[in-house]
């Protein structure tokens, strides 16, 4: 029992890597409809920029800060080149814009900070931790912790600030947002830059844990099944479906792996995630579209 409690809560505690990158997703298919396909490239793109800036003799703190930044710069360059010009255009013209971004950004990034692969040390040991028998990895537990309270702030933000409630008239109904007054382009600027800064979290925790290097922006194709799961319009959707396909994967690997071979990992949140659109589409937290006719 303890061993199937151990797995369970190492998958569910893995999971929240997941989910910190389908959060950035969710940010910005809330505001605008858009399935962002650069925030893996955006993820790469933090990382590298701060593992560059701390190379250079710059503390953890500046570092994160000047990054920070560069990321909120970021936000208003791409508001202003790459969305604004395609306004009321289709969503599969405005996916395959932030493709084009995607590469765009990752070009930059290794063609002004390099190609080759960068340790990064958050300070944090992955090592067991033994808590009522259990054992747990340290990281893990970092990771869960930054999640939640990096959901928490998110809350916050949307449900108690006036830039918040913006948002969200935004994500209902843009017209009318539009009607009352509500700056769409500086709601856009807000909500890419906070997706910046959610892709440079999960940017710094999968960079310490697999190196910063090309392949972090692939992590963004482990967090679709988390958004089709949790649903694209919830941030507390991406969290739950996180910890579904940590857990999962976790256990089919262990109790079903050794009957078929081995390397479930791969595919299993795949495999999940079809089942759930045949089931729930929408998600287990997603909005279900209604068209009046």
């Amino acid at each position: 029992m303890e061993f199937f409690i151990e797995t369970l809560v190492g998958g569910l505690l893995a999971g929240t890597m997941y989910s910190l990158v389908a959060i950035g997703f969710v940010l910005i298919y809330k505001a605008s409809g858009v399935f962002n396909f650069a925030q893996g490239a955006m993820l790469l793109f933090s990382a590298l920029t701060f593992v560059t800036l701390h190379e250079k003799g710059l503390g953890f703190l500046p570092a994160l800060l000047l990054t920070a930044a560069v990321m909120a710069l970021g936000a208003v360059l791409i508001e202003r080149w790459v969305l604004r010009p395609l306004v009321n255009r289709s969503q599969i013209t405005l996916f395959m814009a932030t493709l084009g971004l995607s590469f765009i950004l990752e070009g930059l990034a290794q063609g002004l900070m390099g190609a080759e692969v960068r340790a990064l040390d958050l300070g944090i040991e992955d090592t067991p931790l033994e808590l009522g028998g259990v054992l747990l990895s340290r990281f893990d537990l970092v990771a869960a912790a930054t999640a939640g309270v990096l959901v928490a702030v998110l809350a916050l933000l949307f449900n108690r600030t006036r830039i918040g409630i913006s948002l969200r008239a935004v994500a209902d109904d843009t017209q009318a947002a539009l009607s009352i007054g509500i700056h769409l382009h500086r709601i856009w600027q807000i909500v890419w830059a906070v997706a910046g800064w959610v892709g440079l979290v999960a940017g710094l925790l999968w960079g310490a844990r697999q190196g910063v290097q090309f392949s972090l922006s692939l992590v963004v194709l482990k967090a679709l099944p988390v958004l089709i799961i949790g649903g694209f319009t919830s941030i507390g959707g991406a969290i739950a479906g996180g910890l579904i396909v940590g857990a999962s994967e976790n256990l089919a690997e262990v109790y079903l792996g050794p009957s078929i071979g081995g390397g479930i990992t791969p595919w299993f949140a795949y495999f999940l995630a079809l089942a759930f659109l045949y089931i729930r589409p929408a998600g287990l937290f997603g909005e279900r579209a209604i068209e009046r006719v």
